[in-house]
């Protein structure tokens, strides 16, 4: 059976040729610039919009098709060509755009590609606004201009220079460089080698470079999750490197490994920015979604600091963060983000501030994760509709009468030796499950009383 288009509050997401084609793209391109257009102010010259893209094949070709439908709606486009999702909204900033397009599909396959869209803030449309946008493009309420009103398309190549110095403005490159550190990198073959590579030899870093070229042809699975990042790992033990980065292919989420080898987890990419940024800031504030790590709470309360819990999703942890003014922020799939540079999730930003740790304390990976200690976390899921979903979380909730409740996003219960969060898919009819505490065992049994609740409703 084929798969349908994804079209959510994210944004587009399909497989190339099956259920997303040029056309797709230049209609939803073109219903962003209707927006753009009717949000515009009176007076206000035409709306312009900066585009990059991933380095996946098909980027190309969906680059052109939306920058049709946006000119097509009378709104001026600003192609910097293959970049960062990080650099796409920076630059946006930077050039004074009213919107963003970046043409990614993130960690999928090479056979799918996606559309991002961003505002003028840098950050992805609120939900309903991105209804509204989603709507329009649905319901093909879309304004074409004539002849001498279209839009026009112009280049420009400054998105990685400009994203390697807002990154080390945030960090000492002198007190890095001076540590000479070696670095192994692993980019997938996507959007952030170039840009990566020049942070961190501007860091004064010795790069060993592990598939920069942004060809799109995946030399893995370019999730960078454990499994997928065995070579990273051999390379950091035989080059004798003081650790390994890894990219995902648009460059918004960071893996890291250790000296020996090791794979820390993408959840320690927040925790060690976040102990860093509690050091030069004690008693800040912060801002991770529910199914993120306690390791940031624990971090910040060593300092009296405090965390901000949001729904899943860049855009709420990101408006969180400008609200309560927040030194750090981001997401447990190793999304950092700090205002400083901009609102998305960054992995030059995550580089630049484990580096920046690391040179302030003279420790190696291994201590910083040892001193901040293990967590153990399982994530499950289950096939449930709303109403069953309804259900189990009711159930959950009576199972654990004394643990504090967050339904902003189904339903997070924290307890004194771990938590539970529960929430429904936005793209299809499934439940995730996401137990953690510091004891195995204790993760192993909420795991084991959340698969019975589940078990007895979906089967009733």
């Amino acid at each position: 059976m084929a798969q349908e288009l994804i079209i959510s509050i994210s944004g587009m997401r399909g497989l190339v040729g099956e259920n997303m084609f040029p056309e797709t793209a230049l209609a939803y391109g073109a219903a962003f610039g209707t927006f753009l257009q009717e949000q515009k102010p009176d007076g206000q010259e035409r709306p312009v919009v900066a585009i990059g893209r991933d380095s996946r094949p098909s980027g190309a070709m969906f680059v052109a098709a939306i920058a049709a439908g946006l000119c097509g709606s009378g709104v001026d486009v600003i192609d910097l060509g293959i970049c960062s999702t990080p650099a796409v909204g920076i630059m946006l900033r930077h050039l004074g755009c009213q919107g963003g397009v970046v043409i990614t599909a993130s960690h999928n396959p090479i056979e799918y590609n996606g559309i991002k869209l961003l505002l003028d803030n840098g950050i992805a449309p609120p939900k309903p606004l991105a209804e509204q946008i989603r709507r329009r493009f649905l319901e093909k309420k879309i304004r074409y201009c004539d002849a001498l009103h279209c839009g026009k398309v112009e280049l420009n190549n400054q998105a990685v220079s400009v994203h390697v110095q807002k990154s080390l403005a945030i960090v000492d490159p002198a007190k890095i460089a001076a540590r000479k550190y070696t670095v192994v990198l692993d980019s997938a073959n996507g959007a952030g080698g170039q840009e990566g590579k020049a942070l961190l030899e501007a860091l004064g870093c010795r790069v060993i470079g592990m598939n920069l070229e942004p060809t799109g042809l995946f030399a893995h699975n370019p999730e960078p999750t454990r499994e997928n990042l065995t070579q990273l790992c051999e390379a950091v033990k035989q080059a004798g490197a003081d650790l390994g980065f890894a990219q995902d292919p648009d460059a918004d989420r960071l893996a890291i490994v250790d000296s020996a080898g090791e794979y820390i987890g993408e959840e320690y990419s927040l925790a060690l920015a976040a102990v860093l940024r509690f050091r030069q800031q004690p008693g800040g504030k912060a801002a991770a979604n529910l199914s993120t790590s306690r390791m940031i709470d624990d971090i910040a309360a060593q300092t009296a600091g405090t965390v901000i819990r949001t729904p899943v999703g860049e855009a709420n942890v990101a408006e969180a963060m400008i609200e309560h003014q927040c030194i750090i922020g981001g997401e447990g799939n190793g999304g950092v983000i700090d205002l400083r540079v901009g609102p998305i999730r960054d992995s030059l930003v995550g580089m630049a501030l484990t580096l920046q740790l690391m040179a302030e304390t003279g420790k190696s990976i291994r201590d910083l994760v040892q001193e901040i200690g293990r967590y153990e976390m399982v994530k499950t899921k289950y096939s449930a509709n709303a109403e069953q979903a309804a259900q189990i979380i009711e159930e959950t909730k009576r199972r654990y009468p004394k643990a504090r409740s967050n339904e902003s996003d189904g339903c997070r219960l924290d307890l004194a030796d771990g938590w539970i969060h529960i929430r429904t898919s936005n793209t299809e009819p499934i439940i995730r499950v996401i137990f953690e505490s510091r004891d195995p065992k204790i993760a192993a049994d909420y795991q084991k009383q959340m698969a019975e609740i589940c078990h007895r409703i979906l089967n009733s």
